[in-house]
């Protein structure tokens, strides 16, 4: 008769899974059939105040695909020890951590229980670099970006007519943004083709040469300055344009309670793919008044900003999206209406990114909207030690 095999308890976030993790699971095995608990979405946004990569339903279908796995479970648990739960209802043999997963908590409760608690060193497959998430995330650190009011001014045909601010944030990787999504994604992966995943500076020098290398010499649709300032540049930057491709100032904004505000307020939902033959430009009717009003709209969202006047900052987000689209009809369609219908009497206003579809309703409002994705605002190194109202 054959001896029952052990059971191995095995817990993590397991984020970003790479051979690392395999690696480990495989050693883990060789002491019987392993177990996972993997920590839930709401418990690893707690603890490491950011969003997973994958959610927890994505991350048990992985690691269930693994042969070397014999079960995953969702940790009901909350906090440190979100597994004990599930540790105490199957009380395997063994419990089986890395180095850096080691702690004196888990020790104890393995004495508690009468497990076995063995501690792995962390050893690549033959052939194989070692592998860590936190490095893995550090190597996807470009950020992203969102224009908050003032886009198209960024454009020598609109600014020409009258000049303007656009108001842009940079927004830190916590979320995998569709390309054409209105985020900047095509100058993101420009960057990551340069500098590999990590920003050289986050100055204006550097942001002239990402818009350099995103538009060589013979590009006949010049991407906007806008995308590369927005990535490059940390915190709000108020970036002043008079019919040229690249401002004539920029004002930087990293009062950490402007900002703090600002992530308290923006909410994004997403939006239904675009048809695949679409044109921003078709239809457009760009002219002095069109352009007049989204300078307007756009300076005095900035200063709404400024004084944290939230009803402001909503109505003049409003404003520079329906100038924009006055001049650019083809911006939104009935079924972005549809979508803005559903939540504009719930807000105190609204933009979208994405032209046409495909990005996201980017709702202004202090009260949590059901399903949304709250967004982080990168900080200079001055502020980046200060506390975000990111949740």
């Amino acid at each position: 008769m054959s001896k029952k095999p052990k059971k191995v308890f095995v817990s993590g976030c397991f984020d970003l899974l790479h051979s690392g993790h395999i690696a480990f699971l495989k050693s883990a095995s060789e002491f019987g059939e392993v177990y996972v608990s993997v920590g839930s979405d709401s418990t690893i946004t707690g603890l490491k105040k950011r969003p997973t990569i994958y959610t927890e339903v994505e991350r048990v279908y992985m690691l269930e695909a693994l042969s070397c796995v014999k079960q995953v479970v969702i940790g009901s648990g909350s906090g440190f020890l979100d597994f004990q739960p599930e540790l105490e209802e199957l009380r395997p043999d063994v419990f089986v951590v890395n180095k850096d997963g080691d702690s004196q908590e888990k020790r104890d409760l393995c004495r508690r229980l009468g497990i076995e608690y063995r501690i792995l060193e962390r050893i690549p497959a033959q052939g194989l670099p070692a592998r860590k998430t936190t490095e893995l995330r550090s190597n996807f650190n470009i950020p992203y970006r969102i224009d908050l009011a003032g886009g198209w001014l960024d454009q020598p045909f609109v600014s020409k007519y009258y000049p303007g601010p656009v108001l842009t944030i940079s927004l830190e990787p916590d979320h995998e943004f569709n390309l054409r999504s209105g985020m900047a994604t095509s100058t993101r992966n420009k960057a990551i083709k340069l500098w590999g995943g990590i920003l050289p500076k986050d100055d204006e020098e550097t942001a002239k040469v990402l818009f350099a290398y995103e538009n060589p010499p013979g590009t006949v649709e010049i991407a906007g300055s806008q995308d590369s300032i927005g990535i490059v540049m940390p915190n709000l930057n108020y970036s002043f344009y008079k019919g040229k491709y690249w401002p004539e100032s920029i004002e930087t904004v990293s009062d950490h309670r402007v900002l703090s505000n600002l992530e308290s307020l923006i909410q994004l939902i997403p939006l239904t793919p675009r048809a695949g033959d679409f044109s921003v430009f078709d239809e457009i009717r760009v002219n002095r008044e069109g352009a007049k009003r989204l300078s307007k709209a756009a300076q005095n969202c900035f200063q709404a900003i400024k004084n944290k006047d939230n009803k402001e900052i909503g109505k003049y987000i409003k404003e520079s999206l329906e100038a924009q689209v006055a001049m650019f009809p083809r911006m939104i369609n009935q079924k972005i209406i549809n979508q803005i219908n559903k939540y504009k009497d719930q807000v105190y206003g609204y933009k979208i990114s994405g032209a046409g579809g495909g990005g996201y309703l980017i709702l202004i409002s202090d009260k949590r909207i059901r399903n949304s994705l709250k967004i982080r605002i990168r900080r200079s190194k001055e502020v980046q030690g200060e506390k975000s109202a990111f949740i």
